[in-house]
Protein backbone atom coordinates (compact mmCIF):
# COMPACT_ATOMS: atom_id res chain seq x y z
CA UNK A 1 0.00 0.00 0.00
CA UNK A 2 1.18 3.50 -0.78
CA UNK A 3 1.87 5.70 2.29
CA UNK A 4 -0.32 8.47 0.92
CA UNK A 5 -3.25 6.10 0.36
CA UNK A 6 -2.88 4.75 3.89
CA UNK A 7 -2.66 8.30 5.23
CA UNK A 8 -5.91 9.17 3.47
CA UNK A 9 -7.60 6.14 5.05
CA UNK A 10 -6.44 7.19 8.52
CA UNK A 11 -7.57 10.78 7.97
CA UNK A 12 -10.96 9.58 6.78
CA UNK A 13 -11.32 7.35 9.85
CA UNK A 14 -10.33 10.12 12.26
CA UNK A 15 -12.62 12.59 10.50
CA UNK A 16 -15.46 10.07 10.86
CA UNK A 17 -14.86 10.03 14.61
CA UNK A 18 -13.08 6.70 14.95
CA UNK A 19 -10.60 6.25 17.78
CA UNK A 20 -6.98 5.61 16.89
CA UNK A 21 -6.96 2.13 18.39
CA UNK A 22 -9.88 1.26 16.08
CA UNK A 23 -7.73 2.26 13.10
CA UNK A 24 -4.90 -0.11 13.97
CA UNK A 25 -5.13 -1.92 10.60
CA UNK A 26 -4.85 1.34 8.68
CA UNK A 27 -2.08 2.60 10.96
CA UNK A 28 -0.14 -0.64 10.55
CA UNK A 29 -0.55 -0.39 6.77
CA UNK A 30 0.64 3.20 6.83
CA UNK A 31 3.76 2.46 8.85
CA UNK A 32 4.45 -0.69 6.81
CA UNK A 33 4.34 1.41 3.66
CA UNK A 34 6.56 4.16 5.05
CA UNK A 35 9.05 1.71 6.53
CA UNK A 36 9.06 -0.27 3.29
CA UNK A 37 9.81 2.85 1.24
CA UNK A 38 12.66 3.82 3.55
CA UNK A 39 14.11 0.31 3.55
CA UNK A 40 13.86 0.04 -0.23
CA UNK A 41 15.79 3.28 -0.62
CA UNK A 42 18.45 2.23 1.90
CA UNK A 43 18.78 -1.15 0.16
CA UNK A 44 19.15 0.38 -3.30
CA UNK A 45 21.46 3.10 -2.01
CA UNK A 46 23.79 0.57 -0.40
CA UNK A 47 23.41 -2.10 -3.09
CA UNK A 48 26.09 -3.36 -5.44
CA UNK A 49 24.37 -1.92 -8.49
CA UNK A 50 23.83 1.55 -7.01
CA UNK A 51 24.73 3.23 -10.31
CA UNK A 52 21.18 3.01 -11.63
CA UNK A 53 20.34 6.68 -11.09
CA UNK A 54 16.77 6.35 -12.22
CA UNK A 55 16.03 3.57 -9.75
CA UNK A 56 17.86 5.38 -6.96
CA UNK A 57 15.86 8.52 -7.67
CA UNK A 58 12.61 6.56 -7.59
CA UNK A 59 13.40 4.98 -4.23
CA UNK A 60 14.58 8.34 -2.88
CA UNK A 61 11.31 9.93 -3.97
CA UNK A 62 9.36 7.15 -2.24
CA UNK A 63 11.40 7.62 0.93
CA UNK A 64 10.80 11.38 0.86
CA UNK A 65 7.09 10.84 0.28
CA UNK A 66 7.04 8.49 3.26
CA UNK A 67 8.73 11.10 5.48
CA UNK A 68 6.32 13.76 4.26
CA UNK A 69 3.35 11.48 4.91
CA UNK A 70 4.59 10.75 8.44
CA UNK A 71 4.95 14.46 9.14
CA UNK A 72 1.52 15.13 7.69
CA UNK A 73 -0.01 12.35 9.78
CA UNK A 74 1.63 13.75 12.92
CA UNK A 75 0.35 17.24 12.17
CA UNK A 76 -3.13 15.97 11.34
CA UNK A 77 -3.43 13.86 14.51
CA UNK A 78 -2.04 16.61 16.74
CA UNK A 79 -4.37 19.22 15.23
CA UNK A 80 -7.51 17.08 15.33
CA UNK A 81 -7.07 14.85 18.38
CA UNK A 82 -4.22 16.45 20.31
CA UNK A 83 -0.66 15.54 21.12
CA UNK A 84 -1.70 12.74 23.50
CA UNK A 85 -3.48 11.02 20.62
CA UNK A 86 -0.28 11.17 18.59
CA UNK A 87 1.58 9.64 21.52
CA UNK A 88 -1.06 6.90 21.57
CA UNK A 89 -0.43 6.35 17.86
CA UNK A 90 3.30 5.98 18.49
CA UNK A 91 2.54 3.57 21.33
CA UNK A 92 0.41 1.47 18.98
CA UNK A 93 3.24 1.49 16.44
CA UNK A 94 5.75 0.32 19.04
CA UNK A 95 3.38 -2.46 20.12
CA UNK A 96 2.88 -3.63 16.54
CA UNK A 97 6.63 -3.61 15.92
CA UNK A 98 7.24 -5.55 19.13
CA UNK A 99 4.55 -8.09 18.20
CA UNK A 100 6.03 -8.58 14.75
CA UNK A 101 9.54 -8.99 16.09
CA UNK A 102 8.27 -11.54 18.59
CA UNK A 103 6.41 -13.39 15.83
CA UNK A 104 9.56 -13.40 13.67
CA UNK A 105 11.63 -14.64 16.62
CA UNK A 106 9.07 -17.35 17.34
CA UNK A 107 9.01 -18.41 13.68
CA UNK A 108 12.82 -18.57 13.69
CA UNK A 109 12.78 -20.75 16.82
CA UNK A 110 10.18 -23.05 15.31
CA UNK A 111 12.20 -23.36 12.11
CA UNK A 112 15.31 -24.22 14.12
CA UNK A 113 13.36 -26.79 16.15
CA UNK A 114 12.03 -28.39 12.94
CA UNK A 115 15.52 -28.53 11.47
CA UNK A 116 16.84 -30.08 14.68
CA UNK A 117 14.01 -32.62 14.70
CA UNK A 118 14.70 -33.56 11.07
CA UNK A 119 18.39 -34.02 11.83
CA UNK A 120 17.57 -36.15 14.88
CA UNK A 121 15.19 -38.38 12.92
CA UNK A 122 17.74 -38.70 10.11
CA UNK A 123 20.48 -39.63 12.60
CA UNK A 124 18.27 -42.23 14.31
CA UNK A 125 17.28 -43.75 10.97
CA UNK A 126 20.92 -43.83 9.90
CA UNK A 127 21.88 -45.59 13.15
CA UNK A 128 19.08 -48.12 12.71
CA UNK A 129 20.13 -48.84 9.12
CA UNK A 130 23.77 -49.16 10.22
CA UNK A 131 22.82 -51.48 13.09
CA UNK A 132 20.65 -53.71 10.91
CA UNK A 133 23.28 -53.79 8.16
CA UNK A 134 26.02 -54.54 10.67
CA UNK A 135 23.96 -57.30 12.30
CA UNK A 136 23.16 -58.79 8.89
CA UNK A 137 26.82 -58.68 7.86
CA UNK A 138 27.89 -60.31 11.14
CA UNK A 139 25.25 -63.04 10.80
CA UNK A 140 26.31 -63.66 7.19
CA UNK A 141 29.96 -63.80 8.26
CA UNK A 142 29.17 -66.35 10.96
CA UNK A 143 27.24 -68.37 8.41
CA UNK A 144 23.97 -68.20 10.27
CA UNK A 145 22.19 -66.71 7.29
CA UNK A 146 22.63 -67.41 3.60
CA UNK A 147 21.67 -64.91 0.94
Amino acid sequence: MDPLTALAAIKTGVAAGKQLHNLSKEIAGFFDATDGAKKAHAKKKNGIFATANEEAMATWTQAQNAKTAEAELREFIVNTKGFSAYQELLKIRREVIAQRKEAERQAQLEAEERAEMIMTVFAVLLLIVAAVSGAGAWLYYKGWIDL
